[in-house]
């Protein structure tokens, strides 16, 4: 398969089961994506905190539902319009796992120390370097036949996910990619823009 087939392929898909014939095959092959992508400097700043199984549920069933509605509580949300909030996290809950990426802020701020003409750009490398690794993990999981979506619930869950799975403090959550088996297709791809708003050449 091409690589631009293989990313092609890769789709939001929001139905996710925990039908996965081999989880660890699925594991490694996104530590694999995460080890052969790219970074500013080879600073190789990206982290990941894999949770299946009973971690899993807890992520999703409590730790989110929980920040989330405290959230909205607070902005004076009404509370009824947690229920279709909750019942899109359901849909998190049910998938085979999570991989959630992080990026290590002591290796950024060594960099800033040792490379002070760029410290301005070593935050911006970083946030560079957990989207390349994000679409490569989600690319591998396609190539294996499975399904995933990403999530940005941080900074909301970044404390209990920290305090509940051990997470050194000098890591940062940036993503949630949510994969397992795929249950239902994406359906139709969505529009993308004309080439002329998107593309320049210069000769």
């Amino acid at each position: 398969m091409s690589f631009l087939k293989s990313l092609e392929n890769r789709r939001s898909i929001y139905a996710l089961g925990k039908n996965v014939a081999d989880g660890e095959k699925a594991i490694e092959a996104i530590k694999e994506a995460v080890r052969l992508s790219p970074s500013a400097f080879n600073s190789q700043t990206s982290r990941v905190l894999f949770v299946t199984a009973d971690a899993q549920e807890k992520l999703w069933g409590e730790i989110v539902p929980d920040a989330v509605h405290a959230s909205m509580q607070a902005q004076g949300v009404p509370e009824e319009a947690f229920a279709g909030t909750k019942a899109k996290l359901d849909g998190f809950k049910a998938a085979y796992g999570t991989a959630l990426f992080f990026e290590d802020q002591d290796v950024v701020k060594d960099l800033q120390e040792q490379f002070a003409l760029y410290a301005d750009n070593f935050p911006v490398w970083s946030e560079q370097a957990t989207g390349i690794v994000s679409v490569n993990a989600w690319v591998a999981l396609a190539e294996l036949g499975l399904g995933a979506n990403l999530q940005h619930y941080n900074p909301l869950i970044d404390a209990e996910v920290a305090k509940t799975f051990n997470i050194p403090a000098n890591w940062k959550l940036r993503g949630q990619l949510v994969f397992g088996s795929v249950e239902e297709g994406a359906g139709d791809r969505k529009p993308m823009i004309e080439d002329d708003a998107r593309f320049v050449s210069a000769k």
